[in-house]
């Protein structure tokens, strides 16, 4: 086609059918051309394209925008037409008359169902002429899209008998005259006795009661300035089934829930995109028991909602309005399945203790960081759960999301994109379906038993050890040694200095004082007087006690002689000796220690508690006391030369006397 032609193919869906549109600026010798192109699509009959002529009582929609003010074709022939749709446009208030004469042509018989008209200026008295004739004919769905009232708005006589009407559709109405009888106005509609009817966008500020009982089921009067008082005490509303008022200006919603009260068959309300919201100081909400359907969002509704709900509401909308939890003293909604609370402020999921019907769930884009449990367990119905794009805290608690998620089926809608951690830092942006903890570290009784069965074991194993290596004995001895150290410090600090009084300390049992005596200490003391020995029945001094005795007759002698036996490892204080002996021996890095093994132990002898005399008898050499006369003189040489090695030659040995 020529680049100065504008044709725009359109389907526009018109009262439930499509519509061919040809726009402006098509010349009468390119409409053959043009319906010839999407005859296919568009025409049941065949064109004869030699002539060069339009069958348009054979097409069977069609819709005209007017080019030059005259909207009544000449080719048109509306007898014989059985075009069932048409929609024309652009029709200024002097072409008027024209479509007053066009639409005059239609009757009972001529079978079109569906007329549209677009972009029309028009007087009050004019559009209710043309609603009056088109109340006659064979039409079923009459709309009009952007609609000018010129003049003054008066009262007209209108015959509402015999019409074929099913609906009137009437959008973006703009009244240029600005004192008028809104009653003069509204009552035109009100009384109509059709099933459907639409008014939008035409800052519409009030809509009259029908002064009958009406027919209508359908109301249709979204972006208005309605408030409150519409329809308010009406009674002439039984039929009415939907009831559409978005976009108004409604406030209170017990006043709405009033309104609804007197029709007896109302089950579609939508009120969204309005200002509402709820006082529980208000009074009680009055909702009409059929009503299944109820969308509220867009408002300025918090909890309290919950209070003011229809009681056998079905499918429930609340997106995007201020609640923050659902609360637990509300009335149970026993027929509730499908509820949205999408875009609000929740911070947890809301169980179904209230609602436990409930199968269709929409809670996205809240603040639910972890769902609580009460939900999961309350919740057995739930089909579909829409509960992505929230701030997710990966952490214990959603573990039983998750695993809802993998018992489900696909109930969970947007899973896994939609389902991402957000808290804490470190998972930001894991999908939930990737995040994993233990069962261990989630479940807390488990947890405490696995914590009380290590506690049990440990100190199982720590008494154990503590009795078989008499742990406690050896920390009364460090207490003992530390105790005596300090007394010593403060009473005789010159015992401090390091004087040695002795060669050696004997370490010995009772039982084994016979071989000391008789052997030992003669061998040692001898008249020379080369070698001082420590005994405790000559060097202990009276009035102190006998650890005190024993710590400082090792730390005044230059060494330490244990003489091991059966006997030894039974006696209690030689036990003693050995261990502050083999604490000087750390705490002083010396090796002051002599053992001489007098008769062999059997290691079962050796208590557990002896593990420091195992291990000095392990790693360190002892003299063993032979039994034949010839050693003898090599024992006591090699036990003389142990006494006097290491001796400090500055080390002043001081010999007392009783």
């Amino acid at each position: 086609m020529a680049e100065n032609r504008r044709l725009l193919t359109n389907f526009l869906f018109c009262s439930g059918v499509f519509t061919l549109t040809l726009w402006n600026n098509i010349k009468p010798s390119d409409e053959n051309e043009f319906i010839a192109n999407y005859s296919s699509s568009l025409l049941e009959d065949h064109y004869d394209y030699e002539t060069k002529s339009l069958p348009l009582s054979h097409t069977k929609r069609l819709q005209f925008a007017s080019a030059d003010n005259k909207i009544n074709h000449p080719s048109w022939d509306v007898e014989q037409n059985t075009s069932d749709s048409l929609v024309l446009s652009n029709i200024p208030e002097d072409g008027i008359s024209d479509l007053i004469q066009l639409l005059s042509k239609f009757n009972k018989t001529s079978g079109l169902k569906n007329l549209a008209l677009n972009n029309i200026t028009t007087s009050w008295g004019s559009f209710t002429r043309i609603l009056q004739i088109v109340w006659h004919t064979s039409t079923e769905y009459f709309s009009i899209f952007k609609v000018k009232l010129m003049s003054h708005i008066n009262k007209q006589h209108f015959n509402y008998d015999g019409t074929s009407l099913k609906a009137v559709i009437i959008t973006n109405v703009s009244i240029e005259v600005f004192y008028f009888s809104q009653d003069d106005l509204y009552s035109i509609f009100s009384e109509m006795n059709i099933t459907a009817l639409t008014i939008s966008d035409s800052k519409m500020i009030h809509m009259l009661c029908p002064s009958k009982p009406s027919q209508f089921r359908f109301l249709n009067f979204s972006n208005n300035d309605l408030t409150d008082m519409v329809f308010q005490g009406c009674n002439n509303l039984d039929l009415l089934e939907t009831l559409i008022l978005q976009r108004n200006q409604l406030k209170k919603l017990s006043k709405v829930s009033s309104m609804t009260s007197k029709m007896k068959s109302l089950k579609h309300l939508d009120i969204s995109r309005n200002l509402l919201y709820y006082d529980e100081n208000e009074n009680d909400c009055q909702w009409i028991g059929t009503l299944a359907k109820l969308n509220l969002s867009s408002n300025k509704l918090t909890d309290s909602v919950f209070g003011c709900l229809p009681i056998n509401v079905q499918i429930l909308d609340l997106q995007n309005n201020q609640i923050r939890m659902v609360p637990k003293d509300i009335n149970e909604l026993k027929a509730l399945k499908e509820l949205n609370i999408a875009f609000n402020r929740l911070t947890e999921l809301p169980g179904c203790s209230h609602f436990r019907g409930l199968e269709l769930l929409n809670i996205e884009e809240n603040s639910i960081l972890t769902p609580s449990s009460d939900f999961f367990h309350s919740c057995q119905n739930i089909r579909e759960l829409r509960g992505g794009h929230n701030p997710f805290q990966c952490s214990c608690e959603l573990r039983d999301f998750v695993n809802f998620e993998k018992k489900s089926g696909g109930r969970l809608v947007g899973w896994p994109e939609s389902y991402v951690c957000e808290y804490p830092d470190g998972l930001k942006g894991t999908q939930l379906k990737d995040f994993q903890l233990s069962e261990l570290s989630c479940n807390t009784t488990l947890l405490l038993v696995v914590a009380l069965v290590v506690t049990v074991v440990v100190v199982a194993v720590t008494s154990f050890l503590c009795i078989y290596f008499d742990i406690m004995w050896y920390l009364k001895m460090m207490w003992q040694w530390t105790q005596t150290k300090r007394r010593v410090r403060k009473s005789h600090p010159e015992d401090l200095q390091s004087i040695l009084q002795f060669h050696a300390f004997i370490s010995y049992s009772e039982r084994d004082s016979l071989w000391v005596k008789n052997h030992l200490i003669p061998n040692l003391e001898k008249e020379d007087g080369s070698v001082q020995i420590c005994l405790h029945e000559r060097n202990f001094i009276p009035g102190k006690s006998i650890v005190e005795n024993i710590i400082n007759c090792i730390e005044k002698s230059h060494k330490s002689i244990f003489v091991l036996s059966p006997n030894f490892v039974q006696s209690e204080w030689c036990h003693y000796e050995l261990y502050f002996a083999h604490h000087k021996l750390f705490s002083e890095s010396s090796n002051s220690l002599i053992l001489i093994l007098l008769e062999p132990i059997p290691q079962y002898l050796i208590p557990a508690r002896y593990h420091k005399l195992k291990a000095l008898m392990a790693k360190r050499t002892y003299l063993e006391w032979p039994k034949e006369k010839s050693k003898h003189g090599l024992f006591w040489a090699n036990l003389k030369a142990t006494i006097n090695s290491n001796l400090p030659i500055s080390a002043k040995v001081v010999v007392e006397t009783d």
